[in-house]
C-alpha cells in the first residue's frame, strides 16, 4: 500500500487556465510529484475569486487552491537566463509537461512542444489550447465558454422557453471535460513510451473535447438531422419530453423522470401511490395499455405532482429507491457536507489550508490494491522553489 498510480511520475506543469490546472490535479491526487511552475507575481489563477475570508491576496484564492491541490510551486522567471537553464534542468528530469500556452505564446517562450520533444526525447507534452495547435482557428483565444459554445454543448443548456438565450452551466464544464481527455491521452502516450522509450505531444483542444461531448445533439443531428432542444433539468431533445424535476411538501425537489413506455416502473409508481390512497383511477385496468396512459398524460403528470407535493423530499427519495424506482434529491451543493452516503464512504477529506482546517472533497473512485494520498493542500506561492531547483 506503499505505492500510488503515478508514484514516481514527474510532471512540470505551466498553466494558466483551469484545463491545464485541473490535469495536473488529476495526477497529483494520483500520486504523481506536479511541479508547478509560476512567474515571479504568481498564476492568474491566485487572482480568480472567490477568495477565503474576502481577502484579495494570492494565497487566499479559493479556485486557486481546488484546483491546484496537491502541487508544489516553484518560481521561475523564464525570460531571463537563470530562469531559463532552472527550466531546461526541470524537463531533463521530467516524464510530462502540462503546458496550456497558445501557439504564439509557446513559440515565444520556447515552449514549442514538437521542439520540446525532440530536445528531450523521453518527454511526453500535453498541450491543452482553446482550439488546439495547429488549424484555422488555432490563435484565437478561448474560455470555459467558448469551449462550450463553439462545441456545441452551450445549445443543449438553458430552460424550456426558448426566447431565453442557453445558459452556461457552473463548475468550468469545458475545462474540465478537457482535461478529462488529457488524462487519457497522456495515459495512452505513457503506455506507448513504455514500449518505445520515447514521448511525444499530446494535442489536446478543449473546442474538440466539447464538439465529441455533445450528449445527444451529435447523434440526432447525424442521423435524422433533427436539432434537440433545450428542456429545463433534462436532456435535450427534437421534442419536449415531460418534466422530471417535483416539488415535495419540505419546498426541496426530486428528479423523477417518469418513462411511461416502462410498465415496471409505472406499476410500482401506482403500488406505491395507492398504497397511500393517492393513486386516485390510475388503478383501472386501462391505464395497462401504454396508448391510454399516452393519451392521457397529462392527467398523470398533475396526479403524481400532487402525489409529491404530500411526501417530503428524503421520503420520496429513499422510498422510492426501495421501490426500485430511479429518483434522486435535487440536492444545494452545501447540502453535500452532511450527505449520509459521502459521509459513510469517507468522501470528504478534512485538509489544513493556511492555518484552517476545511473540508476537501475526496476522488470518487477507490482501488483494492493501495491507497491514494488523498487531498492536500495547494501550495503558497514559490513555496518549494529552493527544495526543488537544489534537487535538479
Amino acid at each position: 500500500m506503499t505505492t500510488t498510480p503515478y508514484s514516481g511520475l514527474r510532471v512540470v506543469e505551466i498553466a494558466e487556465d483551469p484545463g491545464g490546472e485541473f490535469t495536473g490535479k488529476l495526477l497529483a491526487g494520483s500520486g504523481a510529484d506536479v511541479v508547478k511552475v509560476e512567474p515571479p507575481h504568481g498564476s492568474a489563477g491566485r487572482r480568480v475569486g472567490p477568495f477565503a475570508d474576502d481577502r484579495r491576496d494570492p494565497e487566499a484564492s479559493l479556485s486557486f487552491h481546488w484546483y491546484n491541490a496537491g502541487k508544489r510551486s516553484v518560481i521561475l522567471d523564464d525570460t531571463s537566463d537563470d530562469g531559463r537553464s532552472a527550466l531546461e534542468e526541470l524537463l531533463t528530469g521530467a516524464d510530462v509537461l502540462i503546458v496550456s500556452l497558445s501557439p504564439a505564446q509557446a513559440a515565444a517562450r520556447d515552449l514549442v512542444p514538437s521542439e520540446l520533444v525532440t530536445r528531450y526525447p523521453r518527454l511526453i507534452v500535453v498541450a491543452l489550447t482553446p482550439f488546439g495547435l495547429d488549424g484555422p482557428w488555432s490563435s484565437y483565444r478561448g474560455s470555459d465558454l467558448v469551449g462550450l459554445a463553439a462545441g456545441g454543448m452551450l445549445h443543449s443548456c438553458g430552460y424550456d422557453d426558448h426566447s431565453l438565450p442557453p445558459v452556461r452551466p457552473g463548475g468550468d464544464h469545458a475545462y474540465t471535460t478537457a482535461a478529462s481527455f488529457a488524462h487519457t491521452g497522456l495515459l495512452l502516450a505513457l503506455l506507448e513510451r513504455r514500449r518505445t522509450g520515447r514521448g511525444q505531444v499530446v494535442d489536446v483542444s478543449v473546442h474538440a473535447a466539447c464538439a465529441v461531448s455533445g450528449e445527444l445533439s451529435n447523434p440526432f443531428w447525424f442521423y435524422p438531422k433533427a436539432i434537440v432542444k433545450r428542456q429545463t433539468s433534462r436532456h435535450a431533445q427534437p421534442s419536449p419530453t415531460q418534466p422530471a424535476l417535483f416539488r415535495c411538501g419540505d419546498d426541496h425537489y426530486v428528479y423523477f423522470a417518469l418513462i411511461l413506455a416502462d410498465q415496471k416502473p409505472w406499476q410500482a409508481l401506482v403500488k406505491w401511490m395507492d398504497d397511500m390512497e393517492l393513486a386516485a383511477d390510475l388503478t383501472d385496468p386501462a391505464y395497462d395499455d401504454l396508448a391510454y396512459r399516452q393519451r392521457n398524460f397529462a392527467h398523470v403528470q398533475e396526479l403524481v405532482e400532487v402525489f409529491f407535493l404530500l411526501l417530503d423530499s428524503e421520503t420520496a427519495y429513499h422510498e422510492g429507491q426501495r421501490r426500485g424506482l430511479p429518483i434522486g434529491v435535487a440536492r444545494a451543493p452545501e447540502e453535500l457536507f452532511d450527505d449520509e452516503h459521502l459521509r459513510a464512504r469517507g468522501f470528504f477529506v478534512e485538509v489544513e489550508q493556511d492555518e484552517q482546517t476545511v473540508s476537501h472533497p475526496g476522488t470518487p473512485y477507490r482501488f483494492s490494491a493501495y491507497d491514494l494520498p488523498g487531498p492536500r493542500r495547494a501550495p503558497r506561492l514559490g513555496e518549494h522553489t529552493r527544495e526543488v531547483l537544489e534537487r535538479v
